[in-house]
């Protein structure tokens, strides 16, 4: 199903939510990624405070630590524009409430596997997905730990902060901010549940 026409139209993002939640995994994959870069610059702006997202939205809170989620990515850029940010809860549990993660992206061999540290934001309803905080555990297989200060990842991740916000029960979107100015860079995640992500997991899904 294309929603585009929900987005371009008429923006609708109640029958936008609804639609996205009763797809399928593939149909709403799918859907999203048929998203312009004009149509996530615009839902971004749009879902501020319609639907808060917590971090349940990326691992859900019967997860155990370490058990990988992954989402699928679409973003804005003219060019691989699809890749994965892979989250899970750490373990020990931290002082405060956090997940972790990292990128699959086809360029993580000269960017690096971009870790990230994701807390509860400030602005209620948000979500902070932060590149600035390298994360002290991650799950079974991922990559090694590694700063975003090395190889060419000052370029990609290194400052930058996401800022996220949700659509429905399954997409959020997001937009980066870097030193801490908004960027013109957005993009959507899907998660995919632990029965839609045997494919995934061995690697990205065109």
């Amino acid at each position: 199903m294309d929603l585009k026409s929900l987005i371009e139209t008429h923006l609708d993002l109640p029958r936008l939510a609804k639609d996205l939640d009763e797809l399928g995994p593939p149909g709403r994959l799918w859907a999203v990624r048929q998203w312009t870069r004009s149509n996530l610059a615009v839902l971004w702006d749009a879902a501020r405070g319609f639907r808060a997202v917590t971090l349940d939205d990326f691992v859900p809170g019967s997860a155990e630590p370490r058990l990988e989620v992954i989402h699928e990515g679409k973003n804005s850029l003219p060019i691989f524009g699809h890749f994965q940010k892979r989250f899970c809860k750490p373990s020990p549990p931290q002082d405060e409430p956090v997940l972790v993660g990292f990128n699959k992206q086809p360029l993580a061999a000269v960017t690096g596997p971009g870790y990230f540290t994701v807390r509860q934001a400030p602005d209620a309803g948000e979500v902070h997905i932060d590149y600035t905080t390298l994360p002290r555990d991650r799950a079974p297989g991922w990559p090694p730990l590694e700063s975003n200060t090395t190889r060419l990842g000052p370029l990609v991740y290194a400052g930058v902060i996401d800022v996220m916000r949700g659509l429905s029960s399954h997409v959020v979107i997001g937009r980066a901010k870097k030193a801490g100015a908004m960027i013109d860079n957005w993009f959507a995640l899907v998660r995919q549940d632990a029965d839609s992500t045997a494919e995934g997991r061995a690697g990205l899904v065109s």
